[in-house]
């Protein structure tokens, strides 16, 4: 498979954005939410435990604001000052002049990260936990349970948090992916401007500080008329950027300045040319490190989805993983590099099937097999965190080398990577050209008529969830999901 440069940036327009409300569920989060990142500011300004504004001086990174009335009540409260803006001059990428003349002084352009997010602490595992799994797009109910969605999550967060601590204490006591993404947005920011184009770059977290509404609000604050959408997924996944995403729709849909907004989504980019050549780079790399490089065997460990997401909701991420494997080992070939490989998927939880097949045991198989070198690849993560520091680094290389594989290595996510993030940078500007308001106004009987049904299904769903938690069928799913 070959793929010209054209086709390298997956950029989603309005019309696109808009389709997913037929795939994806309506948002069930109310928080308002506030982040960015510049180096214009005085990082002193914040009244925080940490620095509002990502300055290169800033070690702890920032906290987000909640205010006005917040569903997400577990949640600790947090409050920043400080105020920042940038312009932009008018400047042509490739041919195609970015819509900023220099006699609009306002003009400004946005890029919103988006990424999962991580509990900071230990006291904050129970409550990342909730808002993870109180996300319909993680834990699918059918529409007449979905009022379950949040008291289903409280127990769940409950019962797993034990468990999850022990991992986090494992990593140093918290997740590391915020202050990674708050060095990959400012490197991003960096990189924007040594292409010639001033930019702020926010931060958007789906479960914990700095939430994407927060971001949203401040986009809105500092007056943004332009803005890219770049998830830190290079897979499109309903469980990843689909549940961002959603959240964007619903906030957008509900303003009517952001309504307005252009805005292009850059919805996936496994398949650019900077990220294939960024990760051939490291495994070229890392299997140099073995006595016998050609031996090993290159072992991709991606993050599973249940089976239903690729099956039911038609969700891509299988095949886009699949494209992205073959991609990365064409760019090996070219190199003279022919390494046996494989793809494995990691982190299933809960009864459900979920793609296979499953990393830990291939892993074994592997072992049984003869292999006796194996270079792992986590090919869904960009950053590291809990998945690579502790489940890859710790668990499945215990179970690697108790299987018989005797030489263990692993490739590090690309993290600030320089052709990376200067491929980040690119896929931003061939974006900013496509991007286009999202949504009209939402006329009065249209919500009108949403209440109406969404009051039919809760008064139904109530009556059907008292026999429904009767079943011992369900009490014996929830015992297998926690």
């Amino acid at each position: 498979m070959t793929m010209n440069a054209a086709s390298y940036s997956s950029v989603v327009s309005h019309s696109a954005f808009r389709s997913l409300d037929t795939k994806l569920s309506p948002s069930s989060s109310g928080i308002p939410s506030l982040i960015r990142v510049t180096c214009h500011s005085d990082c002193n300004k914040s009244t925080s435990q940490a620095s509002l504004l990502l300055c290169r001086s800033s070690n702890n990174g920032w906290k987000g604001m909640l205010g006005g009335a917040s569903s997400w009540d577990t949640l600790p409260r947090r409050n920043l000052i400080g105020q920042t803006s940038y312009s932009v001059s008018t400047t042509t990428y490739g041919g195609v002049a970015i819509e900023s003349p220099s006699h609009i002084a306002e003009e400004k352009v946005g890029v919103l990260l988006l990424n999962l997010g991580g509990p900071e602490t230990l006291n904050d595992v129970q409550p990342f936990l909730f808002n993870l799994f109180a996300d319909p797009d993680i834990i699918r109910l059918p529409r007449l349970f979905q009022f379950l969605q949040r008291p289903l999550a409280k127990l769940i967060s409950v019962l797993r948090a034990p468990k999850s601590k022990e991992g986090y204490a494992a990593i140093g006591g918290g997740s590391p992916l915020r202050k990674i993404t708050d060095d990959q947005a400012l490197a991003l920011k960096e990189a924007l401007d040594a292409k010639g184009l001033s930019s702020n770059v926010y931060i958007g977290m789906r479960y914990w500080y700095p939430f994407t509404e927060e971001a949203v609000h401040q986009i809105k604050r500092d007056g943004i008329t332009r803005l890219v959408v770049l998830p830190l997924y290079p897979q499109f996944s309903i469980s990843t950027t689909g549940s961002s995403i959603r959240v964007l729709q619903h906030m957008f849909r509900e303003d009517a300045s952001l309504s307005k907004l252009p805005v292009s989504i850059i919805n996936s980019w496994y398949q650019r040319q900077g990220y294939i050549k960024s990760m051939a780079d490291l495994i070229e790399k890392e299997l140099q490190s073995f006595s016998e490089p050609k031996e090993a065997m290159i072992f991709f460990s991606a993050h599973g989805v249940p089976v239903s997401y690729v099956e039911d909701a038609g969700d891509p991420y299988r095949d886009q993983m699949e494209e992205c494997i073959y991609l990365i080992m064409q760019e090996l070939k070219a190199r003279g590099i022919n390494n046996e490989h494989t793809l494995a998927y990691q982190s299933r939880v809960g009864p459900v099937q979920w793609l296979k097949p499953y990393t830990d045991e291939t892993l074994v198989e592997l072992g049984q097999k003869g292999v006796r070198s194996l270079l792992a690849v986590p090919v869904s993560f960009v950053s590291e965190h809990i998945e690579t520091l502790e489940e890859i680094d710790m668990e499945y290389r215990e179970l690697a080398l108790e299987s018989g594989i005797k030489n263990w290595g692993r490739v590090p996510a690309l993290g600030l990577t320089p052709s990376f993030i200067t491929d980040l940078a690119d896929a931003v500007i061939e974006a900013l050209p496509s991007a286009k308001a999202m949504y009209a106004s939402t006329s009065t009987s249209e919500e009108e008529h949403d209440l109406l049904r969404y009051l039919v299904k809760m008064f139904f769903g109530s009556i059907l969830a008292f026999i429904l938690f009767l079943s011992p069928r369900m009490i014996t799913a929830f015992r297998n999901l926690i």
